[in-house]
């Protein structure tokens, strides 16, 4: 486009000139609806003018007194009401409906993307600078109209956010992980890391927990694998759960979380808080970073050691991605059986060769054959989760982790995702058992937990060993 076509647009218009190239078209018309949005919007002034007026009258009030959110609420809408009532700009019902919300969202809520986040269908919200905002949508990326004001409207959601949950995000320090206080992940990241500006992402988690049910019904499981899961955790088998990032890791984590029984002291620990476990007896641990002088630091791998000493039944770590992935091993290698974590692999195998490389972040000199005669000994089942280009997620393998043979440490797949299922229709296919039983059967019996024979199938099938 030329630079006396660029000259001769009228924001106002709405029409940008003719682009030959459909995806640069479409991307010229978003811009140039955002950039004549607030001109042509008269609305957008009165917002801001009653936004103004709404700090005035509650004054510290919107910021100090958050006990009662529903209360809250009433009384900023009634303001609202009164200083509408005031305005003197004509505004229709849906006018002044509408400004009740966006400011309802901008003082008590996070802005713009405040509908987004209420969005049962909406499961991750990128934010990727001001004006350009994406969601996932029933596993499927896509942009929406949304948008923050400018780049410091975007940075007082962020700084609101973390000051929530007592963390901060500046030039100093300008990374951050936090959450929502309905559990949902946030990281934040500004410039002068962020060239493009700020960008936030949130990870949104269900008011509602999933259950096992709903990851059948889901295709994520299948019933015969759910209810081999669920004797493993009640039988007390230490159980990694591996995948890649947006896979499902921490969803599967939460699910295996609530097969443990009533009666037994659980200790979670998180970088930021995530997992929704409903049994009564449960303290949860979150790390901690530096604050603005650098100190005060609380690592996982330091809740990991301090939480051996408050007598857990379980010890449910929600990502090892560090030197604690050694103290997990210990935990579960102590009498700590039962012991759950996630971590980032592609396969089985992998995760154990970045448990291996994660022991060795402690910098400890130790040989590879000790630091494999621990994970062997601490770990008993690997869940392996995929998230495939339908934006599905399925358990791909349930793999036992059987012993050494030299230096090498034995797998064996007791379950495995059949891609080849109803001619490779992967809304078909299932996990189905390889034919093998794991060896921790009469263990499991210790502890007055029986496995159905026929659970495995009568003979190997795909990817086991007999």
């Amino acid at each position: 486009m030329s630079l006396s076509a660029r000259l001769g647009y009228d924001p106002l218009n709405q029409q940008p000139p003719a682009i030959e190239n459909a995806e640069a078209a479409a991307a010229a018309q978003h811009r140039y609806r955002s950039a004549g949005r607030q001109v042509a919007d008269p609305v957008y002034d009165v917002r801001l003018r009653i936004q103004r007026r709404l700090a005035d009258e509650l004054g510290p009030t919107l910021y100090t007194n958050r006990a009662n959110t529903e209360e809250l609420t009433e009384r900023v809408r009634e303001v609202l009401n009164e200083l509408l009532a005031r305005e003197e700009t004509p505004l229709s019902g849906t006018d002044r409906a509408r400004i009740v919300k966006e400011v309802i969202d901008e003082v008590l809520g996070h802005g713009p993307i405040e509908p987004l986040l209420r969005d049962p269908s909406i499961t991750e919200v990128m934010a990727n600078g001001a004006k350009s905002i994406y969601v996932e949508r029933y596993g499927r990326i896509e942009r929406v109209e949304t948008e923050f004001d400018d780049e410091g409207h975007l940075r007082r959601i962020i700084d609101r956010i973390c000051a929530r949950v007592g963390r901060r995000v500046d030039e100093a320090s300008p990374m951050v992980d936090a959450r929502l206080p309905d559990g949902s992940r946030v990281n934040a990241i500004v410039p002068p890391i962020a060239l493009d500006g700020s960008s936030l992402t949130i990870r949104k988690f269900s008011a509602t927990p999933l259950t096992v049910g709903d990851l059948v019904s889901y295709g994520t499981l299948n019933r015969q694998s759910a209810e081999f899961l669920e004797a493993c955790v009640r039988g007390r088998r230490n159980v990694v759960v591996s995948g890649g990032t947006g896979s499902g890791k921490t969803t599967i984590l939460n699910v295996l979380s609530s097969f443990v029984p009533h009666d037994e002291r659980i200790v979670t620990i998180e970088d930021a808080a995530e997992l929704q476990l409903d049994q009564d007896h449960v303290i949860r641990l979150e790390s901690r970073p530096a604050n603005s002088e650098g100190r005060g630091t609380v690592t996982t791998r330091d809740l990991v050691r301090n939480s051996l000493r408050m007598r857990p039944d379980r010890i449910v770590v929600g990502e090892v991605r560090d030197a604690a992935a050694l103290d997990m091993l210990q935990a579960m290698n102590t009498g700590h059986d039962g012991s759950l974590t996630t971590l980032h692999a592609n396969t089985p195998r992998d995760a154990l060769s970045r448990l291996e490389t994660m022991v060795l972040m402690a910098g400890m000199d130790l040989p590879s054959r000790a630091i494999r005669d621990q994970v062997t000994s601490a770990v008993d089942l690997i869940i392996q989760v995929q998230r495939f280009k339908d934006g599905s997620r399925k358990v791909t393998h349930i793999t036992e982790v059987v012993g050494m043979e030299g230096d090498i440490i034995t797998l064996q797949d007791l379950f495995v995702f059949d891609f080849n299922a109803d001619g490779g229709q992967l809304h078909t296919s299932t996990l189905k058992p390889t034919g093998v039983r794991p060896r921790f059967v009469d263990t499991l019996a210790m502890y007055g937990v029986t496995l159905n024979p026929g659970m495995f199938g009568a003979t190997p099938a795909i990817g086991g060993r007999w």
